[in-house]
């Protein structure tokens, strides 16, 4: 079957949205897993029917589930997420011993090369393994044994590990981020860390251009250039030429420099999406206009895209994993709002319709593109 698929995540279930190449009439399917949060759910590109999800309740903790048939059927799979490493402490965000907690997992993300192979971004705030597809997975300790954790700080939504970006030219290097500590890269699969974060400066940390402790919502690369980085902060919209050792400063024209997802168009490196909000305290787009800012760039200069999205009494907000690029020859972009709705665009950005509405408020957004 060709054309795309939409994998979403929700606050009660996730749902299942398909369409041929033209992208304009879809079939939905769910919810799948209905009363739970469901923060990711992401498909491996090695074999498109391999799905994966991260469910989690208050009341009954969390679970992976896994599909073997594109989203059809889904099992329970392994949940031994054991931190290693120094057993029992953690300097804590005060300074004091305390115990790592498992709360959720955050991000999914599959190997570009094996089916079975997935990584895990957790928090509090630390990177899993899986190579037996999700059913067994291994802390990878070097990031945590990094040294550097008792300057880590947890976000507004907690201490995450959120993003974890995969270079595919070397399988041996990764990309990972939490908030509030910054960007790490690993050269030797995870072995060591060291962290990249040069240039960035925030305020309301002792040392604005502290080594760690930035709160960093999200990254994004284009697989044609795994030296070019792109970042969404906590304020600013940054961008690395050097695989994470320098960062400069791109938001220029935008209307504010805060917002949650970034995205690279599948087919030109230097364009780049970012849905900015008021403010770390309004999370809403500003003036109630819901508008995706494009960059043909690389940066600096953005331009708005509004049509057929809302642009009066629009308070929705767009979170950091609500962001996605399919990769047909007429690239497509696609994002979820906390207010239920799935916006597509056919052609790059230029105009949007909803593919759905009415879900409840959407985590996580990804799309495969289908052979």
């Amino acid at each position: 079957m060709g054309g795309v698929r939409v994998l979403v995540g929700t606050r009660k279930g996730a749902f299942v949205l398909t369409s041929d190449e033209e992208r304009t009439k879809w079939d939905v399917a769910g919810p799948h897993f209905p009363g739970w949060e469901v923060y990711h759910v992401a498909g491996s590109s090695v074999d498109p029917d391999r799905l994966y999800a991260s469910q989690s309740t208050g009341w009954f903790g969390q679970l992976i589930q896994r599909s073997d048939d594109g989203g059809a059927t889904w099992e329970p799979v392994g949940k031994d997420f054991t931190y290693a490493g120094v057993p029992g402490t953690h300097q804590w965000y005060d300074g004091t011993p305390h115990p790592w907690e498992f709360a959720r997992v955050w991000h999914l993300e599959p190997s570009l090369t094996d089916k079975d192979t997935v990584y895990a971004g957790v928090e509090d705030a630390a990177l899993f393994r899986s190579t037996d597809g999700a059913q067994t997975w291994t802390e990878v300790r070097g990031l945590r044994e990094h040294g550097s954790g008792s300057k880590w700080q947890p976000g507004a939504g907690g201490m995450c590990l959120h993003t974890i970006v995969q270079d595919p030219t070397n399988d041996q290097r990764l990309f990972v981020a939490i908030s509030a500590a910054g960007v790490f890269r690993t050269e030797d699969g995870g072995a060591t860390w060291e962290p990249i974060n040069k240039g960035l400066l925030s305020d309301g940390i002792p040392s604005p251009a502290a080594e760690v402790g930035h709160c960093v919502h999200n990254l994004a690369m284009h697989p044609s250039r795994p030296d070019t980085l792109f970042m969404q902060k906590h304020w600013d919209v940054m961008r690395s030429d050097d695989g994470g050792d320098n960062w400069t400063e791109v938001s220029g024209n935008l209307p504010t420099d805060f917002g949650f997802p970034i995205s690279v168009h599948a087919h030109e490196p230097e364009t780049i999406y970012v849905v900015p909000i008021l403010s770390d305290s309004h999370h809403f787009p500003p003036d109630g206009k819901l508008r995706v800012y494009r960059s043909r760039s690389g940066g600096t200069e953005w331009e708005a895209l509004t049509n057929g999205l809302p642009q009066e009494n629009c308070y929705v907000n767009v979170l950091r994993d609500a962001m996605a690029i399919d990769t047909l020859d007429n690239c497509g972009v696609y994002f979820g709002t906390t207010g239920g709705q799935v916006y597509a665009s056919p052609d790059s950005g230029d105009s949007w319709a909803p593919i759905v509405h009415d879900l409840p408020a959407v985590l996580s957004v990804e799309v495969q593109t289908l052979a």
